[in-house]
């Protein structure tokens, strides 16, 4: 069970009065701390649920449909496919697929910078900025009539959703303490669920627009999904709030009791940072950002394959002939059968994401999900039955999508800019598997697909022995701090090692060393 720990100074003899300890509990600070933060704000009146309710209302809903926008525009490709889209535009199977692949390819490229851009501005100018920019070429891309336009588009597309995933994944880091950070996320992914069954719904109605204008019904979804995001991104400047230092919802009382409470839940950086080389170095050094980035590989490829291709899927695993799933599917009714799809992954995500964080053991989740996901993926490939395929597919979606990676990573990482330069590398290496899950599933495969169900199982098993290899070494980082074999000689104070580091106090330790100080536990 991961929590923050006991702190290894106990062990090295150091005084209780040398801690740095700055928590809110029942809406009162507990605080005999050199390092608090506005200590001369008295907090007292302020109701802590109160106000994670007033946080939680202005953040993770507005939040949650934007992502909701850039999952439909990223996949309603997907859809548009089964309306004619490539014999209007005269494209081979392999074109579409490089049409796919190349979305991922920008969008992996540009993660990493956006998020330090985004740590330097405030989060409702980048954040809306990025959305209103890929709503325009969402809206242009139902303007193309070749495959050059279209790759074109696609490459901007995942320009300026680069920043979105990434960027939101660290920027609620920032409000919440790392036990009420999964249900978070889990939210706010829920949202991919459900542009996938929005997406399908929206699909079948915007087909009824067939000729309108003269334009195809694949394009007139492109079109308006797009002008929605614009709005959407336009509005966001004004809804979307900045970070708990500078938020201008929340009272002075309030924004101080909400970095107390990170400070005490040893995000030592929540007071604020400056950019300094060292804090992008460390995320680009850190052992947790790579074994972490071989997790997202095993996630993240299955996701994409699953969102990109469950439309053709539905569509093609119908038979010829009549049974009770009914004649072979057309576009529609393919599309509307993701609908209960998604519905029940949405469900499984917030529900996994709300036990991970009141049992605080990630990784064991992460394990439970992959299994389930994994025999979905063994029943598709060994099924040559449309309603056990069908079935099939609910597993892999309740399996995929709660896997647990943005929380478990982030409540790992100590310092503001070495957590968003390391969140941006972990997601962006994820996402260009989405380069690889365009690829799997060729239409000479058709009908049941044995590739690319195959290549996607590879990968969850891949994702199982790295979540293994993560718990465990992290689990043995815990054990040898608990041993004081991590712990730093403090200037006055008996015990430590020199090897550890020598500070004047226990604050410099934990400043400098972030998560590599001796008292910080990982999640496990």
């Amino acid at each position: 069970m991961a929590a923050a720990g006991p702190p290894s100074y106990k062990q090295s003899g150091l005084s209780e009065e040398s801690r740095v300890v700055a928590h809110v509990e029942d809406g009162k600070v507990a605080s005999g701390a050199n390092e608090l933060y506005n200590p001369d704000i008295d907090v007292s009146g302020i109701d802590e649920r109160k106000l994670m309710r007033k946080i939680d209302s202005r953040t993770i809903p507005w939040l949650s449909f934007l992502y909701l926008f850039a999952f439909l525009d990223r996949t309603s490709i997907g859809n548009a496919k089964l309306y004619s889209m490539e014999a209007d535009l005269h494209l081979t199977d392999t074109q579409y697929l490089l049409c796919l692949t190349i979305f991922f390819i920008s969008y992996a490229i540009f993660e990493v910078p956006s998020n330090v851009i985004l740590k330097r501005l405030r989060p409702s100018v980048w954040l809306s900025a990025l959305m209103f920019l890929w709503g325009v070429m969402m809206t242009v891309q139902g303007l193309v009539h070749n495959y050059t336009g279209l790759m074109a588009m696609r490459w901007m597309l995942g320009t300026f959703e680069a920043g979105l995933f990434p960027g939101v994944a660290y920027y609620l880091s920032c409000w919440y303490k790392r036990s009420e950070f999964g249900i978070r996320v889990a939210i706010f992914f829920s949202a991919a669920t459900v542009s996938g069954a929005f997406g399908g719904l929206l699909a079948a109605v915007i087909s009824k627009m067939e000729g309108v204008g003269g334009k195809p019904a694949w394009a007139w979804l492109f079109i308006l999904e797009g002008l929605a995001t614009v709005v959407a991104g336009a509005m966001s400047f004004w809804i979307i709030v900045d970070f708990p230092d500078d938020a201008k919802f929340l009272t002075v009382a309030e924004r101080t009791v909400v970095i107390r409470r990170l400070q005490g839940d040893n995000q030592f950086s929540a007071g604020g940072e400056r950019l300094r080389w060292k804090y992008i170095k460390a995320g680009l050094t850190d052992w947790k950002t790579y074994v972490s980035m071989a997790v997202y590989f095993g996630i993240d490829m299955p996701l994409y394959a699953f969102a990109l291709f469950l439309p053709s899927i539905i569509n093609q695993v119908c038979p010829r002939r009549p049974i009770p799933l009914a004649t072979c599917y057309k576009a529609t009714p393919a599309n509307l059968l993701t609908v209960p799809v998604y519905t029940l992954a949405c469900i499984s995500t917030c529900t996994v994401g709300f036990l991970a964080d009141r049992y605080r053991n990630r990784g064991l989740f992460n394990l439970g999900c992959l299994g389930i996901a994994a025999a979905g993926y063994i029943i598709l490939i060994a099924s040559r039955n449309p309603t056990l395929s069908y079935v099939a597919v609910y597993l892999a979606a309740c399996g995929i999508y709660p896997c647990i990676r943005d929380a478990w990573a982030s409540n790992n990482m100590e310092g503001s800019y070495k957590r968003s330069v390391a969140l941006a590398m972990m997601i962006s290496s994820g996402n260009l598997q989405g380069a690889v899950s365009s690829n799997v599933y060729r239409a000479n495969q058709t009908p049941w697909y044995p590739m690319g169900h195959g290549l996607v199982l590879m990968y969850i098993m891949f994702g199982i022995i790295s979540t293994l290899c993560l718990r465990y070494f992290l689990k043995a980082e815990n054990a040898r701090r608990d041993r004081g074999e991590r712990d730093e000689i403090i200037e006055g104070h008996r015990g430590g090692l020199e090897i550890n580091g020598r500070f004047a106090s226990v604050d410099e330790a934990r400043r400098e060393k972030g998560d590599k100080w001796s008292g910080y536990r990982y999640t496990l």
